[in-house]
């Protein structure tokens, strides 16, 4: 049995996932999950660096997280930060820092990689060899979208445009032209296109849609569902689906993102396997561990 540990430092929240994988090619099991709502993107993208007083809550958050992992004694830990400390003008600066004052070393990774890693994720008993699937990633900074074939990645793309950016107003207006040309040019050509979500605001949707695991929701279903919330003010949406405060103010513009990338590509349903760039990430480590890779 090969335990894992990840820490991915979003936009929105930090997330520690411990897993162990029990069989070479396994699926990881998840043992524990934790999550702290510091929204780094706040600063970064409004201001263009973290502030102080966010930065100590990201190294309090990463110490309290090393206290766990050391408890749970992995074989291997990688921990990764995403859009906001790539904008971030002091990004590396605080993650220096934080390796100064607790030992864990953060990479900041690109888009593309961060779309590598969430490409290990994808499900093969989702779809059938006749289908591209495009895997679509919706986080508070960026949207990674990848397009695969037969099992083969035919093409990954990084956006900078992000629920935190859309609620905030901090995106290009230019952006939605650009992911739109990409996602019509990319999937053109193709009979049968299967979109797959993560991240944690389709998560919610596919849970507030009542979705059942293996099943796909349809666009229709997400439409509703956004027009609902849409008209709800922040509060309304805390009390009647008892969202936190940090999904409340995002799920609106993460939903709009969702529903028209799907509309480009022709997708009529999404399949939602609730996983994240953390179940990537360890995913990679047991790779570079065992040798055995998820195709």
């Amino acid at each position: 049995m090969h335990k894992y540990a990840a820490i991915d430092i979003g936009s929105n929240a930090v997330r520690l996932l411990l897993a162990v994988i029990a069989e070479p090619a396994q699926n990881p099991i998840k043992i524990t999950w934790a999550r702290m709502p510091i929204r780094l993107g706040e600063d970064a993208f409004l201001l263009g660096r973290i502030s102080d007083e966010k930065a100590n809550q990201l190294k309090n958050t990463i110490n309290g997280f090393k206290y766990l992992i050391e408890a749970f004694q992995p074989l291997d830990f990688m921990a990764c930060a995403t859009a906001a400390m790539r904008t971030a003008d002091n990004g590396q600066e605080i993650c220096h820092k934080i390796f100064q004052e607790t030992g864990i070393s953060i990479d900041i990774i690109d888009g593309r990689q961060e779309a590598s890693f969430l490409f290990k994720n994808k499900p093969k008993d989702l779809f059938s060899e006749k289908e591209a699937c495009l895997l679509i990633d919706v986080g508070g900074g960026s949207t990674e979208m990848t397009l695969f074939y037969q099992g083969r990645r035919i093409a990954s793309e990084s956006f900078n445009l992000g629920a935190i950016r859309l609620f905030k107003k901090q995106a290009d207006p230019l952006i939605w032209e650009a992911v739109e040309h990409w996602v019509k040019d990319n999937t053109a050509g193709y009979n049968s296109i299967v979109a797959i979500g993560s991240g944690g605001n389709i998560n919610k949707l596919f849970r507030l849609a009542k979705g059942k695991k293996g099943k796909p929701v349809s666009c229709k279903t997400l439409t509703s569902i956004y027009k609902l919330l849409r008209q709800l003010s922040i509060d309304q949406r805390i009390k009647q689906f008892r969202l936190r405060p940090d999904r409340a103010d995002v799920i609106v513009p993460a939903s709009e993102i969702y529903l028209k990338i799907m509309q480009w590509s022709g997708c009529r349903n999404i399949h939602v396997p609730m996983l994240g760039l953390s179940d990537g990430m360890i995913r990679v480590l047991h790779e570079r561990r065992s040798g055995i890779f998820f195709y």
